[in-house]
């Protein structure tokens, strides 16, 4: 036998290397490989949506201009639409079930509470096809999923603020002069705007894997709103009720409210203190950082699994 033929005999004949015993992480881990896609720890995680901010900004910017693009009026329908649906509110449930009694400045209660449960309910909405809505851009591109529920909630919120400019003109033309109070709607505002993010975070997880959620969502909201005190006054409802203490006690901690009741507060000068739910603020800020922190880890959690199958 050759030499050379002696050698390959060995080789075949030797015993298999070391990694035939490893598994694929352990494997990749020996050669110093990364898994394509993985989720990233949470700090690191925090880190890259910070260094993505500005794609974060640019694209609710975008989104927002889009939106209405193949509408003549545009970006009108930004303020239209709340106001129309606040016109029929009035007519249904203002006039015709007169819920506008026992209620003063009824007209600017009312356009406060439909722009404000709006900008949480379009949030929401617009969360939950966050994901399930942009699967062609979520995988051709490397980035935290994150930025994508961000984003749509900053575009609903820059849709607020062009909205409250129609808001103060409307209270201007009632008698509400602005007032110290006014500067309150920076942390409501603020508040309501990290809650909104955080359940939309959830709901884009949630849609991301159930896409007819997004179905679903329309009648979930519509009975949210009603139980929000959007059209009437919540204290002038429960008053003189037998209801349970319990009850009530879940109905005055719904957060929606507790953001509407804190705008109305701010802007209306016959919407006092005493009309506010007990702990207001608390809750404000207990529902921000609850629902903020539980929405971020929640969606988190997923990371690598958004536009997977």
């Amino acid at each position: 036998m050759s030499e050379t033929t002696h050698d390959s005999a060995v080789a075949m004949s030797a015993p298999p290397t070391s990694d035939e015993g490893l598994t694929p992480a352990q494997r990749a881990q020996k050669y110093g490989l990364s898994q394509s896609g993985a989720r990233p720890g949470l700090v690191a995680y925090i880190r890259e949506l910070w260094d993505r901010r500005h794609f974060i900004s640019a694209f609710a910017s975008a989104k927002m201009t889009a939106q209405y693009s193949q509408a003549k009026l545009g970006q009108v329908w930004q303020v239209a639409t709340p106001l129309l649906n606040a016109a029929v509110y009035y007519l249904i449930f203002g006039l015709l079930i007169g819920t506008r009694d026992g209620v003063p400045d009824f007209v600017p209660f009312l356009v406060t509470g439909v722009f404000i449960f709006t900008f949480t309910q379009s949030s929401v909405m617009a969360g939950t096809k966050a994901i399930s809505g942009n699967l062609g851009l979520v995988r051709a591109l490397h980035f935290p999923r994150a930025c994508l529920p961000i984003s749509f909630c900053l575009m609903q919120l820059q849709q607020l603020l062009f909205s409250m400019g129609v808001l103060v003109v409307i209270l201007l033309g009632f008698g509400q002069m602005p007032t110290w109070s006014w500067l309150l709607i920076i942390p409501a505002l603020a508040l309501q705007f990290v809650f909104n993010t955080g359940l939309a975070m959830v709901m884009a997880r949630l849609g991301s894997k159930t896409p007819d959620l997004a179905q679903l969502m329309p009648f979930l909201m519509r009975t949210w709103m009603y139980a929000s005190g959007v059209m009437f006054s919540m204290d002038v409802i429960l008053k003189g009720k037998d209801i349970p203490g319990w009850v009530e006690a879940v109905l005055n901690a719904n957060p929606a409210l507790v953001y509407i009741d804190l705008m109305r507060f701010a802007l209306i000068d016959s919407f006092t203190s005493d009309k506010l739910p007990p702990h207001v603020w608390a809750f404000a800020g207990g529902w921000a950082l609850l629902m903020g922190v539980v929405g971020f880890v929640y969606f988190w959690k997923a990371e690598e699994r958004y536009g997977r199958g």
